[in-house]
């Protein structure tokens, strides 16, 4: 059974200003890469040009995810939010990580290059800063308009499965660091004349994305396949067979569609002299749970079966 229920566009808000402040970002960037040769700012332009593509897609998976359910799709296509979440964390990794890393490791082997302008790229640095925090602190205000629980921001990140959300705060917190990264390289370089530092900088950059799109495309994989409730989302749903009617939950099966669309499947054992009012009782069960997750869209399927000792799930 199946209830309209309004989508939520938890995380949309912070795409699109990710969006806006990258797109900033970049042109600043690549403006300082061209007048100072900076292998640093070389690879946080490659970062701000892969993020603007991420979001890009993001916006683009979002759309695909509000088709109208179909006979071929009956439960609609909200996983491809999933999907283009997990083709973002593989661009993050090869276009942003993968190959700032080979051009920094270029140029930090062969220390040849030199950084002219180091003040232009330390004002355009500490610019691309300034906007990343900003676009940082947007993700920070729908986190927490998200986590009505108020769990702490490791385990709510966890637990979230707002694939969107999961993406900026990740870019975002990388740009952050990249650019502080980049800034140190840069005044090192300017300071000891030496360009080896900004070339490090540049590969340190690269390895902070590869690892941030691993441990990325490791949660988007488990979502994709199919991740249950929480355990407290499920301790509430069991509260809903809590009833004298029912002699036994035998088997209960939860899995995500979307971030707001569950499945719940579920097996109860009637007592006998209840049996005559199961379908009364099913509906019954079905509006308990509707009405314990307001924000969510459920399908439910309840069926009676009696419990056996050798049941298996």
């Amino acid at each position: 059974m199946e209830k309209e229920k309004k989508k939520d566009k938890g995380g949309m808000m912070s795409v699109i200003a990710a969006l806006g402040a990258n797109v900033l970002v970049a042109i600043s960037k690549f403006v300082g890469f061209a007048v100072s040769g900076s292998a640093a700012m070389l690879n946080e332009s490659i970062h701000s040009i892969v993020d603007c593509g991420n979001e890009l897609l993001l916006l683009v998976g979002n759309r695909q995810a509000e088709a109208k359910i179909s006979k071929r799709h009956p439960f609609g296509q909200a996983r491809a939010k999933y999907f283009y979440s997990m083709v973002v964390a593989m661009m993050l990794f090869f276009a942003g990580g993968a190959l700032g890393i080979m051009e920094a490791a270029q140029k930090l082997f062969h220390p040849e290059h030199s950084v002219e302008s180091t003040w232009l790229v330390m004002a355009i640095l500490l610019f691309g800063l300034m906007v990343e925090s900003a676009s940082l602190h947007v993700a920070f205000k729908e986190i927490k308009e998200l986590n009505k629980d108020r769990l702490p921001l490791c385990r709510f990140l966890r637990e979230s499965r707002h694939s969107e959300i999961l993406i900026i705060f990740a870019e975002d917190s990388c740009a952050v660091v990249g650019l502080l990264i980049a800034l140190a390289g840069t005044l090192l370089s300017h300071f000891t004349g030496n360009p080896f530092y900004d070339a490090l900088s540049g590969v340190l950059i690269g390895v902070l994305l590869c690892a941030a799109a691993l441990l990325l495309a490791r949660e988007f994989y488990s979502l994709l396949i199919g991740e249950s409730v929480t355990e407290k989302d499920l301790a509430r749903l069991k509260g809903s067979f809590n009833r004298p009617e029912v002699d036994r939950l035998i088997n209960i099966k939860t899995i995500h569609l979307s971030p707001t669309d569950i499945l719940v499947t579920a097996k109860i054992d009637v007592r006998d002299e209840y049996e005559t009012r199961t379908p009364e009782l099913i509906n019954d069960i079905e509006r308990h749970i509707r009405a314990a997750f307001p924000a969510y869209n459920i399908y439910i399927y309840i069926e009676t079966d009696k419990y056996r000792e050798d049941y298996k799930r």
